[in-house]
């Protein structure tokens, strides 16, 4: 059975080093894996080490595909699949007529995105579909869309393509939801509240809260920081040891499942996600 995970995580968190990471540890232990970025698709393609996505899977190493969801083509492919619009009929005045009707009804243009990491599920192509969410502000719209939409088609096959797209997204046999946060105060507060929101009004619980960017502790006694006197590594110590205390204060208060650790030194985005995957097995579904 296909599974699917979703990211999020207040912007700037490293939501998609973390979704490139769990497509890369799922695809190390043998899976297929296709991770796909929902919305703004650079840092994926980046941290995948490919120059772009397209809305077709790529493969990017064995095992391991990723694509962009783009609203045309997404648009295009629920007509033609999920509505059973004829593959030969020419959608082009229909995509135009509807281009209004997706930007400004309540769910529609969210419940096209969010229905094409589901589609990739039902296909049963993928062992695991990740898919690189919208960040913590807009994802509860994107996951009330199926509810959002069912209120407005009183019957048909739309009702029925949001009512199953819905029962996919609410199902914890299928679909995880993996919250990405960094241990700050404003991060982690946002988190927890928008966690909190999910469960309240959608009875949706993310699986795992991931920790991104946590210092390592600076193994250095007291008194040979103090013994280095007045210079830049003496401030480098002090600062390290400030931010570490901040940062366990706020690592308690999010109780992750995870804690990654911010990598030091000159990384390349791939090299980031290649490290991150190690420590990301025990997310995965």
């Amino acid at each position: 059975m296909t599974r699917l995970v979703l990211v999020s995580g207040k912007g700037g968190t490293g939501k998609s080093a973390v979704a490139a990471a769990l497509g890369i540890a799922s695809a190390r232990r043998g899976d297929r894996v296709l991770v796909s970025s929902l919305l703004e698709a650079v840092g994926l393609a980046q941290h995948l080490g490919v120059p772009a996505l397209d809305y077709e899977p790529t493969t990017v190493r064995p095992g391991l595909w990723a694509s962009a969801v783009d609203r045309p083509g997404a648009l295009d492919e629920y007509l033609k699949v999920q509505l059973r619009v004829p593959k030969l009929a020419p959608t082009g005045h229909l995509l135009r007529a509807l281009d209004l009707l997706v930007e400004t009804a309540p769910g529609v243009r969210e419940i096209v995105t969010i229905g094409k990491p589901v589609y990739e599920v039902w296909k049963e192509t993928w062992d695991l579909v990740v898919a690189d969410a919208p960040p913590l502000g807009q994802l509860e719209s994107y996951l009330r869309a199926p509810e959002t939409l069912a209120g407005l088609v009183p019957e048909g096959a739309v009702r029925e393509q949001a009512a199953a797209i819905g029962r996919t997204l609410a199902d914890p046999q299928r679909t995880s939801l993996v919250l990405v946060a960094v241990p700050t105060e404003l991060a982690v507060v946002e988190t927890l509240e928008a966690a909190e929101g999910l469960e309240r009004t959608l009875r949706l619980r993310p699986t795992a809260l991931v920790a991104n960017r946590v210092l390592p502790h600076l193994e250095v006694e007291p008194e040979a920081i103090e013994g280095l006197r007045n210079s830049p590594a003496l401030e480098a110590a002090r600062l390290h040891l400030e931010l570490e205390a901040e940062q366990r204060e706020w690592l308690t208060r999010l109780d992750a499942d995870v804690a990654l650790e911010y990598l030091f030194g000159l990384h390349t985005p791939p090299e980031v996600a290649e490290r991150l995957a190690d420590g990301l097995e025990e997310v995965l579904p």
